[in-house]
């Protein structure tokens, strides 16, 4: 139990004595208590004017009555009420006894819960589309997605990944008209991903013509790409043989990245799996009378729920995304069972999700209100724009790649002697990206700067991975121990320990805003406390057994915090920088 859930619920014993209806719970306390500005305020505080008109009674009068009722907690150092505040300080006994060692004790649990056993999440991100490369706009549905996949996993539920590849779609019939009429099977076969999209980029200029290079607009081949596509849905044998081709090159491409990111996924069932698995839904739709013709196209009308019209099917008779999604939510519901179904996008398409969300409701899905879309915001790098069909993208490996060779050359430099050297700078060039990335609350758009995300002393994956590694090698000077009773004597040992307590509060937090940058921003916290600490305390050279034994505990303390944290944010420990 934290120490913020301890002192709500002691809280919530004195407010109920007082015998007053609608009195807050335990948890709507928790809420309430903030961690105040400044040290002197305590460690914690509770606003009492949030609760004088509920209680009646004045907010000096609340905070007086419930200070004294927090008197004998084991946690709680000091309760006092200061203009209508309650300002709590938290006992150091305490911190050493029961936090210290609860963390050691623990060690890869720590901060993990057991409040999803039994209970299974889908998460649907990443799902690129075949054909085309791993551009940086792709970082955020893959990073948000796997972060919130590993913390709930930490928190007990079963997690299925699910990497939905737009492997489906008049592209294909493009890109099958480029290869036959300038593609070479060998050049594909060498160069994977990029050959196909020299292809795609191709056609996309010769059908829409491009004046800069003086390529004139050829719609024919439009029209060319469309019969392709209808060949390979009739099941034209040589289509679907490019086809299965076209996406075995790109998914080992994709594989690179991910193996890069440390990233794996339960489910490679893309857009063509759902393929006949529409047909019943459409059917579902249009025998309850939610199928409405609208200009020759089959349409859910949502005007009743402020939404434009949901297209379900084409003049022409073929489906769209909402179709698909339909289709494969109720597939996942039917295979997994699932509690949640997390589908991680970018904010552009939040329209699209409240619509086929509203939709499922309307079909009589009860589990429609288990469908959860996480949106998040743009990225580029000084304000690029991203486009496959033009060509103007800046591809993650590429992206990878400089990050690395810039940290090899610092580490070349700093650190010539270090083992593993590249194995070093691929996890720390590629996670000062992810790093980067993720200390940004998802909804917000990203300009993305390099030297920024690499500096060793800013607020970064290297500053952080430099300080688990500052960690270990204290640890690893320091040796076995003596085990002797532990003991905080120092502000500098409190404050750390007061924030390394404040971890399975920031994981659940994480899970409930769907929000990884809550664990980015708080590995910083523990970062910069820890150095703080390293810096104006004596550790291994501490005089005193008792006190030195103490340091050491704390740095382990910090380790195991940090070690637990950063795989739910995709970044590697590393025991040498």
């Amino acid at each position: 139990m934290t120490i913020k859930k301890m002192i709500a619920e002691r809280l919530g014993e004195g407010i109920a004595a007082l015998g007053v209806p609608g009195a807050p719970t335990a948890e709507e306390l928790a809420s309430m208590l903030e961690y105040p500005p400044d040290d002197s305020m305590g460690d914690l505080a509770l606003p009492c004017f949030k609760l004088s008109r509920t209680l009646r009674r004045a907010p000096v009068q609340i905070a007086t009555a419930l200070a004294d009722c927090l008197a004998g907690l084991s946690c709680v150092g000091k309760a006092e009420a200061v203009n209508g505040y309650l300002n709590i300080s938290v006992s150091h006994q305490y911190l050493t006894d029961s936090v210290l060692s609860g963390i050691l004790d623990a060690g890869a649990r720590y901060g993990a819960s057991d409040v999803g056993c039994g209970k299974t999440v889908v998460l649907d991100y990443s799902s690129p589309n075949v054909a085309k490369p791993f551009h940086i706009g792709h970082l955020g549905t893959t990073v948000i997605g796997h972060s919130l996949k590993k913390l709930h996993e930490f928190a007990g539920y079963k997690c299925v990944g699910i990497n939905y590849l737009g492997d489906w779609g008049t592209q294909f019939g493009k890109l099958i008209v480029a290869y036959k009429k300038w593609g070479d099977r060998q050049q594909i076969e060498e160069g994977g991903i990029d050959k196909l999209v020299e292809l795609y980029v191709r056609i996309n200029n010769a059908i829409s013509g491009n004046e800069e290079k003086g390529i004139p607009a050829d719609p024919a081949l439009g029209d060319a790409a469309r019969a392709e596509f209808r060949k390979l849905e009739l099941g034209d044998e040589e289509n679907l043989a490019l086809w299965r081709w076209f996406i075995d090159i790109s998914l080992a491409e994709y594989q690179k990245t991910y193996k890069q990111l440390g990233i794996e996924f339960d489910s490679y069932k893309g857009e063509s799996f759902y393929t006949d698995k529409m047909p019943a839904q459409v059917q579902k739709l249009r025998d309850m009378g939610l199928l409405k013709i609208d200009d020759g196209a089959s349409i859910v009308d949502l005007e009743p729920y402020n939404m434009p019209p949901c297209l379900i099917l084409k003049r022409d008779g073929s489906t769209l995304y909402p179709t698909r999604d339909i289709a494969a939510a109720v597939y996942r519901k039917e295979t997994y069972d699932f509690d949640k179904a997390i589908y991680v996008t970018s904010a552009g398409q939040s329209l699209h999700f409240a619509q086929w969300f509203k939709v499922v409701e309307l079909m009589g899905y009860q589990w429609h209100d288990q469908l959860v879309h996480v949106p998040y915001g743009t990225v580029s790098i000084n304000g690029a724009k991203l486009a496959t069909r033009t060509g103007n993208v800046v591809l993650l490996k590429d992206l990878f790649k400089a990050a690395i060779d810039e940290v090899a050359g610092i580490m070349e430099e700093k650190n010539p002697d270090l083992e593993n050297k590249q194995e070093v700078a691929e996890a720390v060039g590629v996670g000062a990206i992810v790093f980067y990335y993720l200390s940004n609350s998802r909804i917000k758009d990203i300009n993305f700067v390099m030297e920024d995300a690499l500096n060793f002393d800013g607020n970064t994956g290297p500053y952080a991975q430099y300080t688990y590694a500052r960690t270990c090698a204290v640890l690893r000077r320091a040796g076995d121990m003596e085990e002797i009773p532990l003991q905080i004597t120092e502000n500098d040992e409190a404050a750390l320990l007061k924030v390394l307590a404040r971890f399975p509060e920031k994981v659940n937090a994480a899970i409930a805003d769907y929000e990884p940058s809550v664990i980015t921003r708080y590995i910083l916290d523990v970062a910069a406390a820890f150095n703080r600490f390293y810096h104006n305390c004596q550790i291994l050279n501490a005089e005193d057994a008792t006190v030195r034994a103490t340091r050491v505990a704390l740095t382990r303390a910090v380790n195991v915090v940090l070690g637990n944290a950063f795989p739910l944010i995709c970044l590697k420990t590393m025991e040498k920088i």
